[in-house]
């Protein structure tokens, strides 16, 4: 069976630590089963596992830092027994006498020195990472929902009793700035980059997504963002050399489109975590997606395949007032594509002057995979969508 190894979470990764095991020796574990919480420069990722099998053993401690690619838990299959060896029916073995440890005595100044005990309930990943923050012990909390686990609300009731301890947050964020900042020089060293820019009319867009809301509850109703996410979705069929990656010297299609989305922490920094399966999605379905992902992303509970599953990334810098976005690609991938605020511009159309909502999108690709002539058809593309909104449904 293969192994359970730390995996790459990111180009910027180079080591993560283990925060947390969500399995024991001996427990049957599926593909996607989420069996570790790992803590990198970017915060809390609860890890999935790729292979089923049984946890024949956890190699690695809590709390401990490991590089990518080293071995974190050994596998079984489930008709094999402890080391791999083969099950053996109880019946045919002879009891073995039980042991009986005798530890020996501990001094009183070993006693003081003991680390803290560990918490006595389970703690969700953005709530340990909270309490790491704000200097809160878990072993003291007592979780104040029936799930019977730790929440982030549980660690802020317990953090006002005490001052907040600012300097750890303070070290996170300059290692995420300092993480970023060297993916970002990797990718201008080493991709190719080209740009190009347009500007779309998204007038009949919002008219249609103002029509589109008012049939909605305030719940359920579409932000434009929504709305751009699933043009980008479509349009990359018709272009999909910008969907996928550029791994050993060339580049690997993605027949599914994982659109990773830029956003922006609270605390300072940026990730950006991929919406499984976009192009299966409608508007509405990208909607209830994006607002779950920045949820979770904002409260350090991302899953390990959202970061490393995105097969582009969109940035939308609209809401901070931004009219232009040029990117840099995040390797592997091959492409970013940005769109800025919507604006009232004057526009020439059969003659007239008139004025119409309009936002600019850019594209940022790597020349390896595409050329300038096929990434200037896909942003046609998605302005010829825009143009007919009702058919992103």
């Amino acid at each position: 069976m293969p192994d359970f190894r730390m995996p790459s979470l990111g180009a910027d990764m180079e080591s993560g630590t283990l925060v947390e095991w969500l399995v024991k020796p001996g427990e049957s574990v599926k593909r996607g089963q989420v069996v570790a919480v790992v803590e990198t420069q970017k915060g809390a990722v609860e890890v999935e596992i790729w292979d089923e099998g049984v946890i024949d053993e956890l190699v690695v401690e809590p709390g401990t830092m490991v590089p990518v690619g080293e071995l974190l838990a050994r596998l079984r299959s489930p008709g094999e027994g402890p080391g791999g060896a083969p099950m053996v029916a109880a019946a045919t073995v002879a009891p073995t006498p039980p042991r009986v440890a005798i530890e020996p005595p501990v001094s009183r100044a070993a006693e003081r020195v003991r680390p803290a005990a560990p918490p006595r309930f389970k703690v969700s990943p953005a709530a340990r990472r909270l309490a790491e923050q704000l200097g809160v012990d878990l072993s003291t909390l007592t979780p104040a929902g029936p799930e019977g686990v730790i929440q982030i609300a549980d660690v802020e009731h317990a953090a006002k009793a005490k001052p907040v301890v600012a300097a750890p947050v303070a070290d996170k964020q300059r290692a995420m700035r300092q993480a970023i900042a060297a993916a970002m020089a990797k990718s201008k060293r080493e991709i190719p980059h080209y740009y190009l820019g347009t500007t779309i009319d998204v007038s009949r867009a919002l008219d249609w997504l103002a029509r589109e809301n008012l049939q909605r509850s305030v719940k359920e109703r579409i932000l434009f963002a929504a709305v751009l996410l699933r043009a980008v979705a479509l349009a990359l069929h018709e272009v999909p050399e910008l969907n996928g990656f550029w791994i050993d010297n060339q580049f690997k299609p993605s027949e599914a489109v994982h659109l990773g989305v830029g956003i922006a922490l609270r605390g300072g920094g940026l990730i950006a975590p991929a919406i499984h399966d976009a192009h299966k999605k409608g508007t509405g379905g990208l909607m209830t997606a994006l607002g779950d992902l920045i949820q979770r992303a904002r409260a350090g509970a991302v899953r390990s395949s959202e970061l490393t599953d995105a097969t582009i990334t969109v940035t939308n810098l609209g809401e901070q007032g931004v009219e232009t976005v040029y990117g840099v690609i995040y390797p592997p991938q091959v492409a970013l594509v940005g769109f800025g605020k919507v604006v009232e511009r004057p526009w020439a159309e059969n003659g007239g002057i008139y004025v119409r909502r309009a936002v600019y999108a850019t594209l940022c690709a790597d020349h390896r995979a595409s050329v300038g002539h096929r990434g200037a058809l896909f942003l046609a593309a998605v302005d010829r969508l825009l143009q007919e909104p009702g058919k992103l449904l």
